[in-house]
């Protein structure tokens, strides 16, 4: 998933309708997609064909997840949850990986035992057919998302664009397999290109598996977004430095605590205004970013000389 450094960030509000109607879209893609690949698997009997319908069946099913996760993702944060319930988004993502891969499990089951079998494939036109407009349905959806990722950074999203990704490069291996099948009369080529979707599947259950577990355990923010956050506290004219530079991201929500040195004469009241100006800074172009600075104020060059000539 891109970090927040390298997206076009955008108002909190705004993101929430985008994650809506993404939400919303991949529900409507999924039912079509399953409707189409039984149809197609019914006719020409293809494991490579079952092995797309069996991951659109768990795209539906994240897809679902996702809905009732980003919803209860977006909800403000209140007495039992005071940094919001941006989490949910990535406990999603956790139950995602887990249908993910045993879905692989089972599609190299039915690849091996069709391979042993050798059992033909049938009306491979109709399939290929079929297929061709469930990729073309599937590309609208990833265009979709991509689109709402780079503005909004969820993880969510993030998680069920790369089932929809998986789910072209299965397409493309079932036509592949129906194409062998059906006109080659290569019927090997089916089991094992299942057995080659499989792999995918797996492949990105390990991906999604892996992003959850970075929000789940506090995973800082990129190099990149932490140095754009040290750059711009130190771009203020009156910050001498930072350091403990603590990054984490919740969903949507981006958390960053920091200590800021200032120089020790300069007034409280001023000191509050520095830290917000700052602040004010960070969140152009961390939008919605929650941020905690702790002010230390110490000595400059020029009250070092002055101590030494007092001496």
């Amino acid at each position: 998933m891109t970090q927040a450094s390298q997206q076009q960030r955008i108002d909190p509000a705004q993101a929430a309708i985008l994650l809506r109607r993404a939400t919303m879209a991949a529900v409507f893609a999924a039912v079509l997609l399953v409707s189409l690949k039984f149809a197609a698997y019914s006719i020409s009997g293809s494991v490579a064909m079952l092995g797309t319908l069996f991951d659109s069946v768990l795209d539906g099913t994240a897809s679902l997840l996702n809905l009732f996760a980003v919803h209860h993702a977006l909800k403000p944060a209140d007495e039992d949850h005071r940094f919001g319930h941006g989490k949910a988004e990535a406990l999603s993502g956790l139950a995602q990986s887990a249908l993910i891969f045993g879905s692989a499990c089972f599609i190299a089951y039915q690849a091996l035992r069709r391979l042993l079998e050798n059992a033909p494939v049938q009306d491979s036109e109709i399939g290929i057919g079929i297929l061709l407009i469930a990729i073309l349905v599937t590309l609208a959806l990833v265009a979709y998302q991509t689109h709402v990722i780079a503005r909004t950074g969820s993880t969510a999203i993030a998680a069920d664009s790369l089932h929809y990704r998986g789910d072209l490069l299965m397409n493309l291996a079932a036509l592949l397999a129906l194409a062998a099948a059906g006109f080659l009369g290569w019927q090997w080529a089916d089991p094992l290109l299942g057995l080659l979707i499989a792999a995918l599947i797996a492949y990105g259950a390990v991906q999604i598996l892996r992003s959850a577990s970075n929000q789940l355990m506090d995973r800082e923010l990129s190099d990149a977004a932490r140095k754009k956050i040290r750059d711009i506290a130190l771009a203020h004219d009156k910050v001498i430095d930072i350091h403990d530079l603590r990054t984490r991201k919740s969903g949507m929500h981006i958390f960053v605590q920091f200590h800021m040195e200032l120089a020790r004469d300069i007034l409280l009241i001023d000191a509050n205004r520095i830290s917000h100006e700052v602040e004010g800074e960070i969140v152009k172009v961390f939008p919605g970013a929650e941020i905690i600075i702790h002010i230390d104020p110490v000595e400059t060059a020029t009250d070092m000389a002055s101590a030494r000539a007092f001496d």
